[in-house]
């Protein structure tokens, strides 16, 4: 039994160390895919290579990079997150903000403020629930000014971020 639990080990860390691999050198394919695999694996030496793919020149390798490192809740990953926010793809300034709520850190506020101009409304409605996530009480006059964007889904993203800003503003309080 000792046996198999150390070839289990020496297999998963066969398949982490392709991904990465894959990551730094594969094709289009491979790279977004193993930005996907690598967030499965839960290891915190994901971070690094993962990092380094948000410089990619595909849109599709920046933005799963990005959604990796919200999940794996790499805090080393916030400034480089931060920078995202400025992708010419909305789909990776999309995948950062809900990466950034995911983290929490609050150097992510004002950026995020910032982003809920954004042109799409897609990436203002993360902006506004990664804002909610992180709960900060800053945030809540730009997300009172989103209640009257064009956009139902932003509408709705900005009363949920509110909501969630108000109890822990209260729990913080009491």
């Amino acid at each position: 039994m000792p046996e198999e639990e150390e070839t289990g080990e020496k297999s998963v860390e066969r398949a982490f160390n392709r991904h990465i691999s894959m990551l730094r050198w594969g094709g289009l394919n491979e790279r977004w895919r193993a930005a996907d695999a690598l967030a499965e694996f839960a290891d915190e030496r994901a971070v690094e290579p993962l990092i380094e793919a948000l410089d990619d020149d595909y849109a599709d390798v920046r933005w799963r990079a990005a959604t990796a490192l919200g999940i794996l809740d790499g805090r080393e990953a916030v400034t480089p997150l931060i920078h995202c926010l400025e992708d010419e793809s909305s789909w990776v300034r999309m995948a950062a903000a809900r990466s950034l709520g995911q983290i929490g850190d609050p150097r992510a506020v004002d950026p995020l403020i910032r982003l809920l101009g954004d042109e799409k409304p897609r990436v203002r409605r993360e902006a506004a629930l990664a804002l909610g996530r992180i709960g900060n009480p800053l945030a809540r006059d730009a997300l009172l000014r989103l209640l009257d964007d064009i956009d139902r889904d932003v509408r709705g993203a900005a009363r949920q971020a509110l909501a969630e800003i108000g109890i822990r503003g209260e729990a913080s309080t009491a």
